[in-house]
């Protein structure tokens, strides 16, 4: 099978294309010279002159507070890209699969949600992917959207590093410990798409490492398991202050998976202490 392979540049779609190549298939994985999603026309030419079987659109405008600020760059990126793509995969009856986020949800609540609950993004950058995911229901027959959250992964900038980078050069943070979600090690989660686009299962999913934790819960085990001194502190989301809100409640039901016969992911604390070893900070046991 021949896959496109947007984001290769981002952490998911680097392991993505890497898992894909591993499993024997061809990979075409351009950066954004060969694939701007700003340019609408480009991206129409791009699919005329390739061909493949399939898409993975990991690409995505994700700067989260950036976003309120810059909305009609968030929403070129997260929706018009997405509109351009899901026409072309319809028009060529190929599947897409396309990656969105907790933050279509309201983030209310202590219960996981399920992927049919009611949508409510709290921000820009919610707004665009839901936006984004409708436009692939509404043109594409063929598709899957996979929702997930806080993914962590060797290529490129995530909460782990910034807590590590922080340790090196503080003494004691403030993280919140009232945003409870979990934890998703990209490493894991390739494979996993590549299971979706190899079967015909299309559908909404759900997919995150298992089990739960606060923001502050999950600095204070990569604090803990990379063996780093920090002091850090609770603190709450009101006084964080930041320029976007953050669902407090982004806890995902993993149902979806289960309903489709797919594999749950590995406890987060499991892909913490391998992601550390791949960045070499523990050794690997």
């Amino acid at each position: 099978m021949k896959v496109l392979v947007t984001g290769v540049s981002g952490q998911l779609g680097y392991d993505v294309a890497k898992e894909l190549k591993r499993r024997g298939h061809k990979v075409l994985a351009p950066k954004r010279d060969s694939l701007d999603l700003l340019d609408q026309v480009g991206i129409i030419q791009y699919f005329e002159y390739n061909k493949f079987d399939a898409v993975i659109h990991c690409a995505a405008y994700t700067a989260v507070d950036k976003a309120q600020e810059e909305k009609e760059l968030c929403s070129n990126v997260n929706v018009s890209a997405t509109r351009v793509i899901a026409k072309q995969c319809a028009s060529r009856d190929i599947p897409l699969l396309y990656v969105s986020t907790d933050y279509v949800f309201p983030g209310t609540g202590s219960e996981p949600y399920e992927t049919g609950d009611r949508k409510g993004p709290l921000q820009e950058y919610g707004i665009s992917k839901l936006a984004g995911e409708e436009m692939v229901k509404s043109l594409c027959k063929k598709y899957y959207i996979v929702r997930t959250s806080w993914v962590f992964g060797k290529n490129g900038r995530n909460f782990v590093r910034t807590v590590l980078r922080l340790a090196d050069l503080k003494d004691r943070i403030s993280v919140v410990d009232d945003q409870v979600g979990s934890p998703t090690y990209t490493k894991d989660l390739a494979p996993l798409l590549c299971d979706m686009i190899e079967s015909d299962k299309y559908g909404v999913y759900h997919a995150t490492n298992e089990g739960f934790c606060s923001f502050y819960e999950f600095a204070c085990e990569i604090i803990s398991q990379s063996g780093k001194s920090l002091e850090i502190k609770p603190t709450t989301t009101d006084k964080y202050n930041a320029p976007a809100k953050r669902p407090l409640n982004s806890r995902l039901s993993k149902k979806s998976l289960d309903d489709a016969g797919f594999s749950r992911l590995p406890d987060w604390h499991d892909a913490l202490s391998r992601y550390l070893t791949e960045l070499g900070i523990k050794e690997n046991t």
